[in-house]
């Protein structure tokens, strides 16, 4: 039986839903699985520091990301289909509020989707969904040129921050503990860290730089931009799902 592994990117701001939207689709994919950007962040003792603020900086491009790892473990997933046994995952630490979605779109889509599986092992070939998700997707071109499918998720800055406000922190890895370390943002870090380095990551994949409002500039190719306000987390899984049908080769007759 041959594998094909399609990769499925999620990206977005943090708080932007982006996680809560990737685990929906493992739900409605079979054979699915998700590798979180955030678990390749260095450990906290090797997050620089920031030369203004002298506070960690855990969100500017080149210092929040261990890249090489990143580009790494991704070229091994897509070779086997499965997560590396050694990869630690802190994202079951975090805490998740849950945004359910309407029944009808997930029994459509598992439905769908299960047809599709079975059509394609017919032919001798077994599909692996890996749903990618991070805050920092589209920035580095060797991850960009791995996915398959490149959703970004958009809401505005104020909504953004009172989702980040109303979070008790990250669990985040250290080089002494597996099971990391709580890190909650010290005063003003959103206003000073957090959204500078968003805007300056992602201001070359929109027009005129407007990561909230400006459309695709084409530097990531078929990206998917969806506002998060304006549709529901329902409409959301529906219209992904149809944009990753597509990707399977198979087309949507559910969608």
């Amino acid at each position: 039986m041959k594998t094909r592994v399609i990769f499925v990117g999620i990206g977005g701001a943090t708080c932007s839903g982006k996680t809560t939207l990737a685990k929906h689709l493992r739900r409605i994919l079979p054979n699915s699985v998700i590798v979180h950007q955030d678990d390749f962040a260095p450990p906290q003792e090797l997050i620089p520091i920031h030369p203004v603020y002298g506070v960690q900086d855990w969100d500017r491009a080149e210092g929040a990301i261990d890249w090489p790892r990143m580009v790494r473990s991704l070229d091994e997933v897509k070779r086997t289909g499965e997560i590396p046994p050694e990869h630690i995952s802190h994202d079951h630490l975090n805490e998740q509020k849950d945004v359910p979605i309407e029944d009808a779109v997930y029994q459509k889509w598992r439905s769908h989707f299960e047809q599709v599986d079975q059509q394609h092992r017919e032919h001798g070939e077994e599909i692996k969904w890996v749903m990618v998700d991070g805050f920092l997707l589209y920035w580095h071109p060797e991850v960009v040129d791995k996915l398959d499918v490149r959703v970004f998720l958009r809401v505005p800055e104020k909504v953004l921050k009172q989702r980040r406000h109303e979070r008790h922190g990250y669990h985040t890895a250290v080089q002494s503990d597996p099971e990391g370390s709580l890190w909650r943002d010290p005063p003003h870090y959103w206003e000073q860290i957090v959204w500078p380095a968003y805007v300056e990551a992602h201001a070359g994949i929109v027009e005129d730089g407007d990561v909230e409002h400006g459309k695709s500039n084409g530097r990531v190719p078929g990206l998917v931009l969806l506002d998060g306000l304006e549709l529901s987390m329902s409409d959301m899984v529906d219209r992904v799902c149809g944009v990753v049908d597509d990707a399977s080769g198979h087309g949507g007759d559910s969608a």
